[in-house]
């Protein structure tokens, strides 16, 4: 994965390079979340945000741009962009660093 990374709002994000900008080598795939524990493929906000709220996640609606969820035992928090669409690999690994047992992510068929 490369690109340039991105600070803005207090997003952190990574812009990954097209193909005609990182040369010869090919962009990665689409990338999917999977919740481990029941195998499922996490394709919306309101799935993610079940799988969150049994690990002790709590939702934040402060900003509509963005899909906050804080866990009161950390000081960890998850941002996602409002448009699920939108949300990329970046975002999936980060949900995998602090779920470590309970999601992965796979590549997309």
């Amino acid at each position: 994965m490369s690109g340039v990374w991105e600070f803005k709002n207090g997003v952190v994000r990574l812009l990954e390079k097209t193909t005609k900008q990182a040369g010869a080598a090919p962009c990665e795939g689409k990338k999917a979340l999977v919740h481990t524990p029941s195998g499922q493929t996490v394709a919306s906000h309101e799935a993610l945000q079940r799988c969150l709220q049994q690990l002790g996640w709590e939702r934040y609606y402060e900003d509509p741009a963005l899909v906050q969820f804080h866990r009161r035992s950390s000081v960890d928090l998850i941002s996602l962009p409002a448009d699920f669409a939108r949300v990329g690999a970046v975002h999936m690994y980060d949900i995998v660093v602090k779920n470590r047992d309970y999601f992965t992510v796979v590549d997309a068929a």
